[in-house]
């Protein structure tokens, strides 16, 4: 249960973090539609671990498997399976630690519920490591949305730990995230931020931070009235993934 989200488009989300694989089904998109692995990779590549002080020190190759539901460069109509294959998993120090909850993890709730027999391996279910199933199933909504209605999407950082991005402009903001692995528009803020990060992970402590995330060329009258507002639906899907602590729409906290 709680591992499936969406409508017309469905995205069921499966696998652990030392476990065969992490994955993901999408049903729901229309035949037609032209993908490929490259482009789905492309997406995956950008968050892939590893990549300096302010990753996750696991080291993943992180290459996309398609199971099912794309063909010859499009999609077929049939549910889309995509799985990529864990190989970073020294579990020694978990099953030295296993009943040892860490503190900020789910490893004391999820021992709860599930009465011990959950794989505990890494965060197992819980971890971040799932969300690569998040960014397969992003390539291929962020691509039909591109398609049928032109809808783009831009995300950045634009705070860590109380260091802020100075540029707002979307369309500067857009020419520079790919400079450096923060993904900020604001190259000198990034090397601030960044210096930031490894200071305080040297002290065995962890900052918060703010993303942005834009969608252009959004068409009129999306959602339903009171509980399934389109606001409401965002939110339950971005507090899938574990770092995500809040949300503000529009200026909502100003």
């Amino acid at each position: 249960m709680g591992n499936s989200i969406g409508k017309a488009f469905t995205v069921t989300s499966f696998g652990e973090s030392h476990g065969y694989c992490v994955g993901v089904i999408v049903d729901g998109c229309p035949a037609g539609l032209a993908i490929s692995e490259q482009d789905i990779q492309a997406e995956v590549d950008r968050r892939k671990p590893g990549k300096g002080a302010a990753s996750t020190s696991r080291t993943e190759p992180d290459r996309v498997e398609i199971m099912s539901g794309i063909y010859d460069g499009h999609t077929t109509g049939a549910p889309i399976c995509l799985v990529i294959r864990n190989t970073d998993t020294d579990s020694g120090q978990y099953l030295k630690n296993r009943f040892l909850p860490r503190p900020g993890h789910a490893d004391f709730t999820a021992y709860n519920k599930y009465g011990g027999f959950n794989d505990f391996r890494g965060g197992g279910r819980f971890s971040g490591r799932i969300t690569a199933g998040f960014v397969m199933a992003g390539a291929i909504a962020r691509k039909l949305l591109r398609s049928v209605i032109g809808t783009d999407i831009v995300a950045h950082t634009v705070a860590i730990g109380g260091i802020k991005s100075g540029i707002t402009d979307i369309e500067k903001v857009r020419a520079n995230i790919e400079k450096n692995d923060l993904r900020c528009g604001d190259s000198e803020a990034a090397e601030e931020m960044l210096r930031l990060i490894e200071k305080v992970r040297a002290e065995g402590d962890s900052l918060g931070g703010v993303i942005e995330c834009v969608a252009l060329n959004v068409p009129a009258g999306l959602g339903e009235p009171v509980f399934d507002t389109l606001e409401g639906d965002l939110a339950k899907a971005l507090f899938a993934i574990p770092a995500v602590k809040g949300i503000e729409f529009g200026s909502g906290f100003s």
